[in-house]
């Protein structure tokens, strides 16, 4: 084989590796904000967890968990007081929903300053005035798998208009419909489309994996998750199971265990309305819950 060969084969099998990590795509959740902004309105923190998970979606890079199902694990947990998630607590959700990443976080800034610069005006209530509303995220990326917080980032954003004087108080910010453009809602974007580029470039240091869900007689095993994940027929994977669980002596946390690897496998199809897929066993002795990863 010539050089040029070589040179081809090598560009072949880096094309072909790095097209096998684009279309896994991660399964993240984001839990709901707790609000420490001191706006005095109410689900902001809702709100503006709410725009972050549409934002992420819109990204078309991760498959994001639906807010009712991280909900219903954390009650069914105890994880977290009104649905608020901490970095600590995050990993045990995370593992329950199969998810190899969790956004926690909190609003800490969330308003609108008003200066007036003219007096009222006749058939207009209020005067006009110069508005600078401010919106400021703190969030923590969190590894479901070793606990391990990746990002842990403040981001903000204003916006500053010339208009009249607004009023926010009948504002329903759980529906971010309502306010999305208004100039908080303006400053508030600036503020995730930053969180969503964090996110976006700390993603990659966390591995994907996936799990089995069951062993059939035939040879056969059923694996989460499926094509809505980028998971295709074809595609091989190994398979490890997890050793005992190491937890720190000082905090009581876990901070993972050992994995070992015990075989292969190769999807042979879609299931489940590409939530799961169907796959073939190649070698090994496996069982449901064993951790599936990429080669």
């Amino acid at each position: 084989m010539n050089r040029w060969s070589i040179l081809t084969t090598a560009l072949v099998m880096l094309v072909g590796s790095s097209l096998a990590e684009a279309q896994l795509m991660k399964r993240i959740a984001v839990a709901r904000f707790e609000d420490r902004s001191g706006s005095g309105w109410s689900n902001v923190g809702e709100g503006v967890s709410d725009m972050l998970v549409t934002a992420l979606v819109k990204t078309g890079k991760f498959q994001v968990m639906e807010r009712s199902d991280l909900d219903k694990v954390i009650a069914e947990q105890q994880l977290g007081e009104s649905g608020v998630l901490t970095p600590e607590t995050a990993p045990k959700a995370g593992k329950i929903l199969g998810v190899e990443m969790i956004v926690v976080g909190s609003v800490s800034e969330f308003g609108v300053s008003e200066r007036e610069i003219s007096g009222g005006i006749a058939n207009i209530g209020g005067g006009v005035t110069r508005k600078v509303a401010r919106a400021a995220v703190d969030l923590r990326l969190v590894n479901t798998t070793t606990g391990e917080i990746v990002a842990a980032e403040t981001e903000d954003g204003t916006e500053s208009t010339l208009g009249f004087g607004g009023n926010y108080e009948d504002i329903n910010f759980s529906d971010v419909s309502t306010w999305n453009t208004t100039d908080v809602g303006k400053a508030c974007r600036e503020a995730v489309d930053k969180c969503t580029d964090l996110i976006s470039e700390k993603a990659p240091s966390i591995p994907w994996s996936g799990k089995i869900l069951k062993v059939n007689g035939d040879g056969t095993v059923i694996i989460k998750p499926g094509s809505k994940a980028g998971v295709r027929t074809g595609d091989e994977f190994d398979v490890f199971r997890a050793g005992e669980e190491i937890k720190d002596p000082d905090t009581g946390l876990s901070l993972g265990s050992e994995e070992t690897k015990i075989g292969s496998i190769s999807v042979t199809g879609d299931m489940l309305n590409g939530q799961a897929s169907k796959a073939r066993v190649v070698s090994g002795t496996l069982q449901t819950g064993d951790i599936v990863r990429q080669r």
